[in-house]
């Protein structure tokens, strides 16, 4: 899923220099962009040399060797010499695709394009740049017409600075004067605020204790981090689920389940190489492919070799999705939208599965970071207007900024640095919901602009590109033009149980929001039913030695 290969062809309006930046801008050697354009520079002087050699080939045979067979003279040694050229050009052949092999895979390292409104930054805690708080804090107050918004003069409350212990994982606050406006967008390194209310129980206990989820019977069948739900998990887990397939389809989405396994040729067109390794499941083994049908003769017997049907069996490999993202990027795999037709809008609807490789000694307890989980995605398909796209994210972050207004989860919206980008999006927002009980914001929702990255990998094209400059009116330099693909969560369930849980707790069991009542038989309240599940082996040994407390602010 690379860019196109001409953006680093000067010759055709490409600029080295601007690649070069990107790169620069997402902390990846620049000199990556360098090697791509050697490579392809021995790519083409290679297969200018073969159309030299052809060309010369044919000369050869037109101009000398033909005419002297008419004329019944010797032409040995000419002959002689086009079988060296055609063995040369033949030679010549066989490098030329693999010196594009070559350019194509150091042409995959080159990363997507980077969004003005992205901060150049490798350090997420410090400059990630929020835009955007719910509900508003006191300290909002340079919109004195917003009736939401307080006005300065009744800024009584203080600025709370929320602090979390490393060693006991406790967290405080401590409050200074409201002194100041606060105004958006901010770096989090610069921002001070009054922050949600703090709540005394986390998520992992809350939902042991209304009986929602059985983690140690799960890891006795399933290993680390697995899990059993039950009950009232079960029903939140629906409720998530059935809602938010109600809130896309109202919002005109068309809803897909996909399949929850992707061939490998397929996933390597849209997954990063660290993925295979660090996220995704793989699934191999032998398969029958099916019975050989049996073949009739026109007069209506059978053909005798094919009497018995045969299976055929072969390697399959494929892997387990991470998300419905990488399959629905393949809905339209091969295949040429009409302008007209677009945007395409879905509603993804799927398991996911991850390793979470990467994510070791990280949220033990609970099921916010999990191996298996549901989840609904936004995902959609524009033209290739960079403007078009810009504005559709913004569409989408906005729904996902609806859906959780609804749900009552305090949250806040921030501009993720480039150092911390994909390689295929130019520009992504976090929704980090408030969990009081842990005393920090955790993501909730990725929304992505990958413009026409992945839409490369899976060749899903519309209209035609006009070029500028050398190649303009040349119809012959026209090229295809591919969609912009866009992304967005609109529900992990499992994480938003877990931030549900933590805000609508009470001191006997947890309310239900009201818009999932509806989803959960008319359930409005989960009481207790049992107390807090006793500390491990490990847990009791670490918290013994001063470790094992409840973590801050972590990177998703």
């Amino acid at each position: 899923m690379p860019i196109d290969i001409n953006e680093l062809r000067e010759y055709k309006g490409g600029d080295v220099a601007k690649w070069r930046k990107f790169m620069e801008m997402r902390f990846k050697p620049t000199e990556w962009v360098d090697e791509v354009v050697s490579k392809d520079e021995e790519w083409r002087a290679l297969q200018k040399r073969v159309d030299e050699m052809r060309r010369d080939a044919n000369k050869l045979q037109k101009d000398v060797i033909t005419p002297k067979r008419k004329a019944k003279e010797d032409c040995t040694a000419e002959i002689k010499q086009l079988k060296e050229m055609q063995m040369e050009i033949k030679k010549l052949e066989a490098e030329v695709p693999n010196v594009a092999i070559a350019r194509d895979s150091l042409l995959n390292r080159i990363g997507n394009l980077v969004d003005p409104e992205v901060p150049i930054s490798q350090d997420e805690d410090a400059d990630n740049l929020v835009i955007s708080l719910y509900p508003k804090p006191i300290e909002m107050t340079n919109d004195s017409n917003s009736p939401d918004t307080p006005n300065a003069e009744e800024c009584k409350n203080k600025i709370q600075t929320l602090s979390i212990d490393d060693t006991t994982g406790a967290g405080s606050t401590t409050s200074t004067p409201c002194t100041s406006t606060l105004t958006l967008p901010c770096p989090l390194k610069d921002i001070k605020y009054t922050f949600p209310p703090i709540l005394p129980k986390t998520h992992d206990d809350l939902l042991y204790r209304i009986g929602g989820y059985e983690p140690i019977r799960g890891q006795n069948v399933a290993g680390h981090r697995g899990y059993f739900l039950r009950n009232a998990g079960v029903l939140l887990n629906q409720a998530f689920i059935n809602y938010g397939i109600a809130f896309l389809r109202k919002k005109g989405y068309d809803i897909l389940q996909p399949p929850y396994m992707m061939n490998k040729d397929v996933m390597a067109t849209l997954a990063q190489l660290e993925d295979f390794d660090e996220q995704l499941y793989k699934v191999s083994g032998k398969s029958t492919i099916g019975a050989v049908a049996e073949e009739t003769k026109p007069s209506g017997k059978k053909n005798a070799k094919n009497d018995t049907p045969t299976p055929s069996s072969s390697n399959s490999e494929k892997y387990l999705i991470a998300t419905s993202e990488q399959p629905i990027c393949a809905f339209h795999k091969g295949e040429w939208l009409e302008e007209k037709s677009l945007p395409l809008r879905y509603a993804g609807v799927s398991t996911c599965f991850r390793k979470e490789a990467g994510s070791s000694g990280k949220d033990i307890r609970g099921i916010f970071r999990v191996h298996q989980f549901e989840k609904i995605e936004q995902f959609c398909i524009t033209n290739d207007d960079f403007e078009i796209s810009q504005a559709e994210q913004k569409r989408m972050l906005s729904i996902a900024e609806e859906f959780y207004q609804s749900l009552g989860f305090p949250y806040r919206v921030v501009c993720i640095v480039s150092g911390e980008l994909n390689d295929a999006a130019v520009k992504k927002y976090d929704l980090e919901a408030w969990f009081p009980g842990q005393q920090t914001y955790r993501e909730l929702v990725s929304c992505s602009n990958c413009t026409d990255y992945q839409a490369r990998g899976v060749q899903t094209r519309c209209g035609i590109k006009k070029q500028s400059g050398k190649q303009a009116g040349d119809a012959l330099s026209d090229r295809a033009s591919y969609v912009h693909m866009l992304n967005s969560t609109l529900c992990a369930t499992g994480r938003g149980i877990c931030c549900l849980l933590e805000n609508y707790q009470t001191p006997d069991g947890v309310r239900v929001p009201e818009v999932l009542q509806p989803f959960m038989a008319g359930i409005d309240f989960l009481p207790f039913e049992r107390d807090s599940m006793e500390l491990t082996k490990g847990e009791k040994k670490g918290k013994a030695g001063g470790g094992g407390g409840k973590n801050g602010k972590q990177k998703k």
